[in-house]
């Protein structure tokens, strides 16, 4: 029986270059990205700064608010991390880009702790929400590490909270390693108890202690009084 008769095209044959069969031309090959390194220094130094209410994050500001440069006269040191203006507390400065990206990546998981006052009387049941993740707009918060403290001994923040008559307000530390836009914010609102103070006391292994607001320290990397 005979085959069907299939019609196959011709190679294509190599154009010839003065008589001879001429190579291939290869694609000219993108040079790959390389990550740069974050920026190493000879004297790397750390700064503890106790932000007060109403403080901007930055050394400037076109619209003349209190900023950084107004508490601090440091030269070449960079906020790792951010506070948002109507939160108070530990703010961490330094000149070393290894520590600064340690801080701010998301893989790294540095624990943030938080003193949060919030507006009512949240229950166990409620924070338990918190502790196991809550659905946000963009997306579902990891497992927070939530308990009611007592009022601890803090500044009065100038200008005071607006409370409001005949509801209690309750005082919580909370602790995450995310760094989402007013996360903490957000969550307490989520649950029904809105914030009305944050101080951050804690970033990884340093904390406020007994830092005045308003007032910085400067370290070395070993952690000593600079």
């Amino acid at each position: 029986m005979t085959q069907p008769f299939s019609k196959k095209k011709p190679a294509r044959k190599p154009a010839k270059s003065n008589g001879f069969f001429a190579k291939p031309r290869k694609k000219p090959q993108r040079p790959s990205r390389v990550a740069s390194k974050p920026k190493e220094v000879k004297d790397p130094i750390i700064v503890l700064f106790n932000k007060p209410f109403d403080v901007l994050c930055q050394f400037t500001d076109e619209q003349g608010r209190k900023t950084l440069k107004d508490f601090i006269p440091i030269q070449e040191v960079y906020a790792a991390g951010r506070l948002d203006r109507d939160s108070e507390g530990l703010l961490l400065l330094t000149n070393d880009g290894k520590l600064q990206a340690q801080i701010t990546e998301p893989k790294k998981k540095t624990f943030k702790t938080y003193w949060v006052q919030v507006e009512g009387a949240p229950s166990e049941t409620d924070l338990e929400k918190l502790r196991t993740g809550v659905e946000l707009k963009d997306g579902l918060t990891l497992p927070a590490k939530v308990n009611i403290m007592s009022n601890p001994a803090v500044w009065p923040r100038n200008p005071p909270i607006r409370e409001r008559a005949n509801i209690p307000t309750t005082w919580l530390t909370i602790e995450i390693c995310e760094g989402r836009n007013r996360q903490v914010r957000r969550m307490t609102a989520n649950i029904g108890f809105p914030t009305l103070r944050l101080i951050r006391y804690k970033i990884g292994q340093w904390s406020l202690d007994d830092l005045p607001n308003g007032q910085y320290r400067k370290l070395d990397m070993g952690g000593k009084n600079g």
